[in-house]
């Protein structure tokens, strides 16, 4: 019989990803600080709880997809937290994006309560969250990996075990470096470009064709092009993990070279109240930037 499962956290990659576990004929009770979501899922079939212990009560496995560190400690280990409701034998699934020493030390809090944990953070966006087709890089031990890979199909595509406890956070990190880097360098390219004189939809058609092909362009091509930057994700998340991206290579002695300049960019946007705007938004800082060289 397959696990009966709980999700805490129906936001803009939450809330689809709730929805193909439906689609997949899963058991699933919803958790959320809005009420607007849980309804949204309680009509396509899921249950509502009214706090997260209760999903953890009624819950094989819980899925948590929260913004940062502190919501996703406050949720399990707070009061009225998972870790109270959830049985021994469960297995608890993070699919946020945190430091992985907080990863670690939550999933060092579950085993001692004879509940098991993995760090399964993802990639993709809001598309990949609606479409099934999310990037999850997983850490913990192989076998919650191999009972909780049914789950993980019905969400993503490409799966990967990364190691222990906290692999999957880290592996995460290195995503939010390239993904932060190539927006910036995409937008670098298109300020150079259309300067010029070229056409940005020729610009972006000629790149994805060669060596500079990305994602970045291919998924976020339109809110270049047409300067609209309707949240897949948010700026202020990105400067947050590009955060713990800075802390984790702090931990490490290692000095990253480019990442805190464009962490530096994220963090100007937020200081202009644009925070909530889809992190493509990188492009109004370059070109800010170059304008105010003249």
């Amino acid at each position: 019989m397959p696990d009966k499962i709980g999700f805490i956290g129906l936001g803009i990659m939450g809330k689809p990803m709730a929805h193909n576990l439906l689609k997949a004929e899963y058991d699933l009770t919803v958790f959320n600080r809005s009420q607007q979501a849980i309804e949204e899922l309680v009509a396509a079939g899921a249950k509502a709880a009214e706090n997260p212990r209760q999903v953890a009560e009624k819950a094989d496995v819980l899925i948590t997809m929260l913004p940062d560190s502190p919501d996703v400690e406050a949720v399990l280990a707070g009061e009225n937290g998972v870790l109270a409701g959830l049985k021994p034998g469960g297995l608890l699934i993070d699919m946020s994006t945190i430091s992985p020493v907080v990863s670690r030390k939550l999933a060092e809090a579950a085993s001692q309560q004879g509940i098991s944990m993995l760090d399964a953070p993802v990639s993709g966006g809001d598309k990949g969250a609606i479409a099934g087709t999310l990037s999850i890089m997983v850490g913990g031990s192989e076998a919650d990996y191999e009972r909780a890979l049914p789950i993980f199909q019905a969400l993503g595509k490409t799966i990967t075990y990364c190691g222990p406890n906290g692999a999957g956070q880290t592996v995460k990190a290195c995503n939010q470096v390239v993904v932060a880097l190539t927006i910036e360098a995409v937008s670098e390219a298109l300020v150079l470009g259309t300067k010029a004189g070229v056409d940005p939809e020729i610009i972006l058609k000629v790149l994805g064709g060669g060596l500079a092909q990305n994602r970045v362009m291919e998924m976020r091509g339109p809110n270049f092009i047409q300067h609209k930057y309707e949240p897949g994700f948010k700026v202020k998340l990105h400067h947050k993990d590009l955060g713990i991206v800075l802390d984790t290579a702090k931990a490490f002695g290692l000095d990253l070279p480019v990442t805190p300049l464009v962490d530096g960019m994220l963090a100007a946007l937020i200081d202009q109240g644009k925070g909530e705007l889809d992190h493509s938004a990188l492009l109004e800082v370059v070109e800010e930037h170059c304008q105010s060289k003249h």
